[in-house]
């Protein structure tokens, strides 16, 4: 079966830290540069970090950089995004995407959701005291 699972959300205070696991099957991960959208209540989803297909070179928003990282792990056929430092901002539901041969500015250049070729269920990310 070909899909995108995410997981790795939960209730975080500020300050904390979680890493997001998108994982693939059917297909190689590697091929597709990921994007990391997030959706909070009443909002639009958004894109926040990207990894690229053929480098793994990264792109992430203003309102995250610094603090969240998405890396690959190519023999788990695995995109994470590292959050840290998470603000009650940061809540939202975390989807991964996946666009074929895209590089790290694909969060620019295909912000629309029919770009993508899979995407995950999402994960909820709450932080909160």
């Amino acid at each position: 079966q070909v899909q995108l699972v995410e997981s790795g959300g939960g209730l975080v205070q500020p300050g904390g830290s979680l890493r997001l696991s998108c994982v693939a099957s059917g297909f190689s991960l590697d091929d597709y540069a990921v994007v990391w959208f997030r959706q909070a209540p009443g909002k639009e989803r958004v894109g926040v970090s990207c990894i690229s297909s053929s480098d793994d070179s990264t792109y992430h928003v203003d309102s995250v950089r610094g603090r969240f990282t998405a890396s690959r792990d190519s023999a788990k056929n695995t995109v994470y995004l590292q959050m840290n430092n998470l603000e009650p901002e940061d809540t939202a539901v975390y989807y991964c995407a996946a666009r074929y041969a895209g590089d790290e500015y694909t969060i620019l250049t295909a912000p629309a959701e029919h770009l993508y070729d899979y995407w995950g269920q999402g994960t909820q990310v709450t932080v909160s005291s």
